[in-house]
């Protein structure tokens, strides 16, 4: 289901298989919360370049309820996707919502965020759920570590995350693959155990859970350093909800083949804009009456056809339209730095490529 096709250095060039057609990585996944990447169509996410988007099992099962997604015909046919679709497995919410949640041995039991509802959400139930999603990706049930922590408190949660992983592995039936979960907070010892856990149940893939919260980019940048090594060879490797341009940059040149992030879709409707020289903040009076492109070396729609000028207007009125053109840029930008860094690995440049890159932002008073 996965393979290395290059090597440069530790980046690695791959492709995985999937029930919904191949995915080439490194790989940038969009996060589509509600079965919608925001402000844009399932037309535009393949036009800008997207292999694979994310959707939320935890909201889904709540509206408009899994359920009902599967009486449907699944995710993909519901939002009209016909490419592959990972799933997280609503772990990140015990971790998001901690006011209104309680993690137990058993599972999390949540007040909804909708009514108030309780809810008991398992290791089963979330594979259930993901199951009727259809997913082509799904995943274990884990315990996001809070930062800081202790090593005794990052001890107890990884022990229970990796438990919680041989229920998921035990009550998941359905048609996609399951990826596990490394946790362990910032301890190095207590990652590379969750390794091998993990390994002895042996997933098609793994993912890196548990960073990006609140830790410093020293931190995360150390984290990863230290246990990449240790990561399987054979199986693609996850970064979960990381992140900016620059550690998509670093996680590649560490060995990270896939990762998803709010950012360019968030940051994009907020007006910031990424581009080669760094990072546009629209919303600045200078690019009132600038009528040249967003990125001049862009080939989106966006920078194709419209001004800083006119997406500064757009902006200014609340214009959904501004939105669209600006998450359309984000995520091109996003897609297009990772094929780059694909094709560099490919020819065994990815070092050149990188420098490139970091000079094209440095030469901004606004860099990323």
């Amino acid at each position: 289901m996965f393979e290395v096709v290059a090597v440069d250095g530790q980046a690695r060039f791959g492709r995985l298989q999937t029930r919904h057609g191949s995915i080439e990585t490194p790989v940038f996944m969009p996060c589509g919360t509600y079965g919608t990447v925001k402000a844009v169509t399932p037309e535009a996410l393949k036009e800008v370049g997207t292999q694979i988007l994310l959707g939320n099992t935890f909201h889904l099962m709540l509206r408009p309820k899994d359920t009902l997604i599967a009486d449907l015909g699944g995710l993909h046919q519901f939002m009209q996707w016909d490419k592959p679709i990972l799933t997280d497995s609503g772990g990140f919410q015990a971790f998001s919502l901690k006011s209104i949640r309680k993690i137990e041995e058993d599972g999390i039991t949540f007040r909804s965020p909708i009514n108030g509802d309780r809810i008991f959400f398992s290791p089963e139930k979330a594979m259930t759920v993901q199951e009727n999603l259809g997913s082509d990706i799904a995943m274990v049930l884990d315990e996001c570590t809070p930062y800081p922590a202790s090593r005794d408190e990052a001890a107890f949660s990884m022990q229970r995350s990796m438990r919680w992983a041989r229920r998921s592995k035990n009550g998941y039936g359905g048609v996609g693959m399951l990826f596990g979960i490394v946790q362990g907070g910032m301890y190095l010892d207590l990652r590379k155990e969750s390794i091998g856990i993990l390994e002895d149940s042996e997933f098609p893939g793994y993912a890196i859970g548990g960073l990006s919260v609140g830790e410093s980019k020293e931190e995360l940048v150390r984290v990863l350093e230290g246990i990449m090594p240790h990561m399987p060879q054979g199986r693609p490797r996850y970064l979960m909800g990381v992140g900016t341009p620059m550690d998509i940059v670093k996680g590649i040149l560490l060995g990270v083949d896939m990762f998803d992030c709010v950012l360019p879709t968030r940051n994009a409707r907020n007006g910031y804009l990424y581009t080669r020289e760094g990072l546009v903040k629209i919303r600045n009076a200078k690019h009132r009456q600038d009528n040249s492109p967003l990125d001049a070396d862009c080939s989106c729609y966006c920078c194709s056809k419209f001004s800083r000028a006119y997406l500064h207007h757009l902006d200014k009125c609340g214009e959904i339209l501004g939105s669209m053109l600006m998450t359309i840029h984000n995520l091109y930008y996003y897609h297009d730095l990772v094929h780059q860094l694909r094709r560099a690995i490919e020819k065994g440049r990815v070092s050149a490529l990188v420098k490139t890159i970091l000079e094209g932002w440095k030469s901004s008073d606004e860099s990323i």
